[in-house]
């Protein structure tokens, strides 16, 4: 048996989890441990704060350690993730704390490499479809902000994830009511550049109801009016919103292995996603239309996938040797 350190490095907390794996077996979670990210100086403190807890597993006697941060790696082994006051350099930070194999990934590749994890295989079914193989599978999920990764097949070589800050990019306003909404935005926000990150996110809750209604409230007041049958105008916007962020990565990487949408909004609110808008919005394609009808769509809602992410890329790199 070989052991798997898997961590998933959020702006709020920062998971851990212990797995264990053979040649002929799968993944197994022997033990998880959640700690605040704030409650931590540095990412050195933050793995010290691991190794003085009940955590099953000592950090450095793992065989391989597998983390994910929320940003952008650089050369490999360097993420200064933006919501978090540190960043992790595994150059600086892996002697004595780490295993020799330690590997720095972005938290949404980690949500790749879940979709063929049992988290993925277990996923929830939004819109039926068939799975193609040897296709790609596309990743994406708003929370905080708005990710999004790729999924590879590599015959005989297992899968290869590729991160994106798609995010970042504008986001597509096509009709003059979306058009006042998003100058609504720009106005209330002092923002020019409105992105996916700030219009799918819970901010974008936010000023979406606030532009519809009036009232601005916390994300979370809006969505517990969703629950209870409220704010009904918000929802079907947000439900149009969100499928056309998914219609439009589904097309950009021909998603015909599967779309999975990851936590965050969808997994706290699935009104967005079982709403109509989100279906008609995601099959509204004139060109093609036909191969959206193809394509499976799945919630991943389970909390800890990112750490199945994490050790299903170990258990990769572990049976290649």
């Amino acid at each position: 048996m070989k052991t798997i350190l898997a961590a998933d490095i959020g702006g709020t907390n920062s998971r851990f989890a212990h797995f264990e794996t053979g040649p002929e077996s799968g993944l197994e979670l022997v033990g998880t441990k959640w700690l605040p990210t704030a409650g931590a100086e540095s990412f050195t403190g933050l793995l010290g704060q691991l190794q003085a807890s009940d955590f099953p597993l000592s950090p450095d006697q793992a065989n391989i350690a597998v983390i994910a941060a929320a940003g952008p790696v650089e050369h490999g082994s360097y993420c200064a993730p933006p919501y978090i006051s540190w960043d992790i350099d595994l150059g600086r930070d892996q002697p004595g704390k780490l295993p020799e194999k330690s590997y720095l990934i972005n938290d949404f590749v980690a949500q790749a490499y879940a979709c063929r994890s049992p988290v993925g295989e277990s996923a929830g079914v939004i819109l039926p479809g068939k799975i193609v193989g040897d296709a790609a599978a596309g990743v994406i999920g708003a929370g905080t902000a708005l990710g999004k990764a790729i999924l590879v097949p590599i015959p005989g070589e297992g899968f290869l994830a590729l991160p994106s800050e798609g995010g970042h990019a504008t986001f597509p306003f096509i009709s003059p009511e979306e058009f006042s909404f998003q100058q609504f935005y720009q106005e209330k926000s002092g923002r020019q550049h409105i992105t996916g990150n700030l219009v799918v996110s819970g901010q974008g809750l936010r000023y979406l109801h606030w532009f519809l209604t009036g009232e601005d409230l916390e994300p979370r007041e809006v969505t517990a009016g969703f629950a209870k049958g409220r704010n009904g105008e918000t929802l079907a916007w947000a439900a149009k919103f969100y499928g056309r962020v998914c219609r439009d990565y589904a097309l950009e990487v021909l998603a015909r292995g599967g779309l999975y949408i990851a936590g965050g909004v969808a997994a706290r609110t699935p009104e967005i996603l079982t709403h109509a808008d989100f279906r008609h919005e995601f099959l509204n394609s004139p060109t093609m239309g036909h191969i959206l009808a193809e394509i499976p769509v799945f919630l991943i809602d389970n909390q800890d996938s990112g750490l199945w992410g994490a050790a299903f890329l170990g258990q990769q790199i572990l049976q290649k040797g």
